[in-house]
């Protein structure tokens, strides 16, 4: 058997050992004099941990077995453009309740959820979340609103910041930073009053955090860092703790959908590509005119807030048999996120067909157009200074221009009219020493027209225009993944998330893949999510196989043989030959994990007397690695090993640590235990600060 040996801090230095065994031996990685090659391994002086030969364990027990029980699930989306929480008391899982009603609001926009805005006082104190927030900033005088930290759509600085750590900052409307981990700490805290306040109030008592569990939402296409980036708000927020971790799920966002989707009742959901009437309406309804109406029904039916599902699988599913395949599209402010799954029967149990897929291309993508278009009428240095002079008054125009947004349809004929703020008028003329109307006539946007009632009046397809470069990506992305042979025989397409109710998006939609499967929106498409969510935290064990989005594995040494390894690998030790900086593989991009499949490796302590071991984790977008000096590698996160407490009197002359990383859940989790006296090592894997 092939000996190796793992880069790994193992807190002993000096003279290396060699223990010899017919599985061990251990050996120091130190630069060999022989080469000038620099390695990531040779420059840390770590000492080589040997792990045993590897090996995949299918655990066949319900690997979510948790001995904590809990009265009440409550599921926060915490979206990028809005969010919300839900509720069910597992006593009675077929309801789930939709938060009550926020204050505030906006003509024509539903307000069941609240935007994702938050206001700090000008000594960084909490002061408000949503509506409230956003409604006090704008009622502050100019001046004293640059004083105040506004800060709004920052959950995309999670997806678009590359070396994410609990130190990252976010800048707020007046220009100031503040730390991310303090603003979204703030939100979930904010969510939990709310929720516990809530709960108190329907049961008559206090509610206390124990007996809820958690669940919060993030997108599926979000790497390991920001998922316990936010494991680490809600810790912060007081939701959970590290030593009661299980007390707080992460969901991914279009699985919490496609878990929904599957107990649809045929009165709940909108098709757009079929002839046969659903719902009440035909596919030669305009797109906009029947989801229109569903939203009628929807709002007339919402004074409850609490809605049925089946304890059974709803009727959609009555036409799919065990193996068919449906692909979800959820499509939010910040981001769309592809998801394909296969429903197995009877239980309705889902699995992951193809890694999860998208990108940066939410309705947020809408927003940043208009911003463009204001650039090119006024000019870059003046949109630049007026969001720093006027905060308050920048965020009232993207307001009007969110509700006029809404009002976007592909068969619009009259133009949509955008109230220009006074200040923005008035801030304008003193910037550049003439009106408004003037720039518009100068600028040569024809589509953009100056209206008396200070307006800017936009065309229909100017409107259309500003959608089309996010709704082009979408139909690309959805294009890419239709050809791979896993999404070739898709009988549904779910589209999900706020973005989905824009009647450009569903045309679009429709267009290029109408002929393909059959196109569903769930009524109330904005809270899909959040009730998926909710059934999620119910039982975390209805999605079976997942894939890995990614490559993960340590750097191990390997006997070196000669033709085999690179010349530039060699260190020789001891008289003993070795290639460094050898992939050792836990995992492939887009490998199938079945939920409580077990990658096992076993460590031993350089010295029986050795308390921590630290392991660098490696991750690639490839599955082909075979170095972790490959192109695309990149050093992503640590195992640690706290030995402390573990050993008895008597310290064994070998202890075996034997670890188990579980890749097959929502987030990645590792449990250890010294095998000599089968007491559990505290471990961690940390992707934010390594």
């Amino acid at each position: 058997m092939e000996s190796v040996g793992v880069y790994g801090f193992c807190g002993c230095k000096g003279k290396s050992k060699i223990k010899r065994d017919s599985r061990w031996e251990i050996t120091a990685a130190e630069t060999a004099p022989t080469s000038a090659y620099s390695s990531p391994a040779r420059s840390l002086g770590d000492t080589g941990i040997t792990p045993l030969s590897p090996s995949h364990i299918l655990n066949d027990a319900d690997p979510v077995s948790d001995e904590q029980t809990f009265l009440v699930v409550v599921a926060i989306d915490f979206g990028t453009t809005s969010s919300g929480y839900a509720y069910s008391f597992t006593k009675e899982p077929e309801c789930i309740h939709v938060m009550r009603r926020w204050e505030g609001g906006d003509p024509g926009v539903s307000n069941q959820k609240t935007p994702t805005t938050i206001l700090l006082t000008p000594d960084r104190k909490f002061h408000s979340f949503g509506y409230a927030a956003r409604d006090f900033y704008h009622d502050l005088d100019p001046n004293e609103a640059k004083q105040w930290l506004y800060l709004e759509k920052f959950k995309m600085k999670l997806h678009t910041t590359g070396d994410l750590t609990t130190d990252t900052d976010l800048t707020a409307a007046n220009g100031k930073k503040v730390k991310a981990l303090e603003i979204f700490t703030h939100a979930l805290q904010h969510f939990k009053e709310q929720a516990l306040k809530e709960l108190s109030d329907q049961a008559g008592s206090d509610f206390e955090n124990s007996d809820v569990r958690w669940v919060i939402t993030v997108p599926a296409i979000w790497k390991q860092p920001a998922k316990q980036f936010m494991r680490e708000a809600a810790y912060q927020a007081g939701l959970a703790s590290p030593e009661n971790s299980e007390q707080l799920i992460i969901a991914l966002e279009p699985e919490a959908a496609s878990i929904y989707c599957r107990k649809l009742r045929l009165h709940q959901m909108i098709e757009l590509s079929s002839k046969a009437v659903v719902n009440g309406y035909s596919a030669s309804d305009t797109v906009g005119a029947g989801f229109t109406q569903a939203k009628e029904h929807v709002r007339r039916n919402r004074q409850s807030r609490t809605f049925l599902v089946e304890n059974v699988i709803g009727e959609i599913w009555s036409e799919l048999e065990e193996g068919d395949k449906y692909v979800v599209v959820d499509s939010g402010g910040g981001t769309v996120d592809l998801t394909v799954h296969q429903i197995r029967l009877p239980e309705g149990h889902l699995k992951e067909l193809y890694k999860a897929t998208g990108g940066p291309y939410g309705s947020l993508g809408v927003d940043y157009e208009f911003e463009k278009l204001l650039c090119k009428i006024f000019g870059d240095d003046f949109i630049e200074q007026f969001k720093i002079k006027r905060p308050a008054a920048w965020v009232d125009l993207m307001i009007a221009f969110e509700s006029r947004k809404r009002a976007a349809a592909p068969d619009r004929t009259n133009p949509l009219n955008i109230t220009l703020p006074f200040s923005f008028i008035d801030y304008y003329k003193k910037f550049r020493g003439h009106s408004v109307e003037h720039a518009l006539r100068k600028s040569n946007v024809d589509f953009v027209k100056w209206s008396s009632q200070g307006m800017l009046r936009m065309s229909p397809d100017a409107m259309n225009a500003l959608f089309k470069p996010t709704i082009d990506s979408i139909i690309e992305h959805l294009r890419d993944l239709f050809q791979k042979p896993e999404v070739s025989t898709v009988k549904f397409l779910f589209l999900v998330g706020g973005f989905a109710e824009a009647p450009l998006l569903q045309q679009a939609v429709q267009a290029a893949f109408g002929d393909k499967c059959r196109i569903i929106i769930p009524q109330d498409v904005g809270l899909t999510i959040l009730k998926g969510a909710v059934l999620f935290g119910l039982d975390p064990a209805v999605i079976k196989v997942r894939r890995s989005p990614l490559t993960y594995g340590v750097g191990v040494l390997n006997r070196y043989v000669e033709g085999k390894h690179p010349p530039e690998k060699l260190l020789v030790k001891d008289g003993t030959r070795w290639c460094t900086d050898v992939f050792d593989k836990f995992i492939s991009a887009d490998q199938s994990v079945a939920l409580g499949e077990l990658v096992k490796r076993s460590y031993t302590p350089a010295k029986p007397s050795q308390l921590v071991i630290v392991i660098h984790i490696y991750s690639s977008e490839q599955d082909d690695v075979s170095f972790i000096t490959d192109p695309g590698v990149r050093k992503c996160g640590t195992l640690r090993l706290d030995l402390t407490g573990t050993s008895g009197t008597a310290v064994p002359a070998r202890r075996e640590i034997q670890t188990l990383m579980q890749f097959g859940d929502t987030e990645i989790k590792a449990t250890a235990v010294d095998v000599a006296t089968s007491k559990s090592v505290k471990v961690g894997i940390d992707f934010l600060n390594y």
